[in-house]
């Protein structure tokens, strides 16, 4: 008698569980990020102080350093994200910027979640208390993050 055995092929998902950033690890992150940057402006930009005299270059309502600050932080925010998953801020305090569905980041998450998400805070004097939703939401999501589709994390 012979005894055969089946085999069943079953295929596994490795469920990972996230630690998701809360609003105080963002934050340091965050102003770990503004110390660089506006260090990172004041050495690129202290030339310009020195042409025209001295005065700054104004183009209408805004100077020239003015916008290429501008250009610079969300440049720097944009740019890290999409090839690292994260700024220097957050390689600090080990964080990391994820898609809410774990494929790589898009261009197109990014410039939703890094330009205008952060324009919106920046424009609006009230809209950077909006921040603080990431204190209140269950996967610690800002409104930026709400609008790229993405969620920070604790890197392991």
């Amino acid at each position: 008698m012979s005894e055969e055995k089946e085999v069943y092929q079953t295929t596994t998902k490795t469920v990972t569980q996230r630690l998701y950033a809360g609003f105080w690890m963002r934050f340091w992150a965050y102003l770990a990020d503004l110390v660089i940057i506006f260090s990172i402006n004041g050495l690129l930009l202290s030339p310009f102080k020195f042409i025209n005299d001295g005065s700054l270059i104004d183009i209408g309502y805004w100077t020239l350093t003015g916008i290429l600050g501008a250009v610079f932080f969300y440049l720097y925010f944009l740019l890290m994200t999409k090839y690292f998953s994260q700024t220097l801020g957050k390689m600090i305090f080990g964080l990391r910027v994820i898609r809410e569905d774990d494929e790589p980041l898009r261009w197109s998450d990014l410039l939703f979640r890094e330009v205008v998400g952060r324009f919106l805070h920046r424009v609006f004097f009230f809209a950077v208390f909006l921040y603080a939703v990431a204190a209140f939401t269950n996967e610690k999501q800002g409104i930026h993050d709400m609008i790229g589709n993405t969620r920070v994390v604790l890197e392991r």
